[in-house]
């Protein structure tokens, strides 16, 4: 009886291990993304030297792409935060729900921090690519414990190294595909490795789908809020009459 459960057991469990890894775990570091988009170039991979493809999620956002950037422009622990679970990653700072002025200044070579809830703001990116309008790469290194690593210093045995990417292409409607991906180093042990492997597009999924989530939802109510001016309310620019609310409604195709 005893070696019966065993055997039924590690049967189970090895089902389970195949179907998170053919169908769950693609499906999670791919989410709301294209085969294209999964397949295809991703800008920034001769920033990592010796990278890989990182998960590669995407979202289509019902406004035009310089509506969009701002709100990717003032990302950072001590900014805007990361529009994500902000108890899990901003040490329960709340992310905005607009777009600043005072945080619209970044420029390639510019510290991105991270908020922890014992140091305050850390370094923990430094912005290696910037296009406005189009793409955002934030360079990251650091050691197995999340320790920021200088990047002109020999890596050590163990690290992890990545490039984090926003990339934005106009769609022919006027409203902004988004996709998060990017390019990645892991060097770690045997049971990193494991825990990377099973853990890590859960965790990853967990916390960027909520970040595509809020980013619509914030960019799009900012894009269809009303603007007062000389006495008329209109709508932002970019806007269609129809998701504006002031035509007959389209339909939307799914994003995923």
């Amino acid at each position: 009886m005893t070696l019966g459960r065993t055997v039924a057991g590690l049967g189970i469990a090895g089902t389970a291990a195949v179907v998170y890894g053919r169908l769950v775990r693609p499906r999670l570091l791919h989410w709301g993304a294209t085969e294209e988009e999964i397949a295809g170039p991703y800008p920034g991979a001769e920033l990592v030297p010796g990278g890989r493809r990182g998960a590669t999620m995407a979202v289509t956002i019902d406004a035009p792409p310089d509506q969009v950037w701002p709100w990717l422009v003032q990302l950072g622990g001590d900014r805007a935060g990361w529009y994500s679970w902000d108890h899990l990653d901003n040490a329960g700072r709340p992310s905005a729900r607009d777009v600043h002025p005072e945080w619209q200044h970044l420029a390639v070579g510019d510290p991105v921090k991270y908020w922890t809830r014992r140091h305050g703001p850390v370094d923990a990116w430094t912005v290696a690519a910037l296009e406005p309008n189009r793409f955002l790469g934030l360079h990251g290194l650091s050691d197995l414990r999340g320790r920021h690593l200088d990047p002109h210093r020999p890596r050590p045995a163990a690290y992890m190294e990545g490039l984090w990417g926003f990339l934005l292409t106009e769609l022919p409607d006027g409203r902004t595909r988004l996709v998060i991906g990017g390019h990645e180093v892991f060097r770690a042990g045997r049971l990193g490795r494991f825990l990377s492997y099973w853990l890590g597009p859960l965790v990853v999924w967990i916390m960027q789908a909520r970040t595509l989530a809020v980013l619509r939802r914030n960019v799009e109510q900012a894009a269809d809020a009303p603007v007062i001016a000389a006495g008329t309310v209109h709508r932002a620019p970019g806007r269609s009459a129809a998701a504006a609310g002031t035509g007959p409604p389209a339909g939307r195709p799914p994003t995923r």
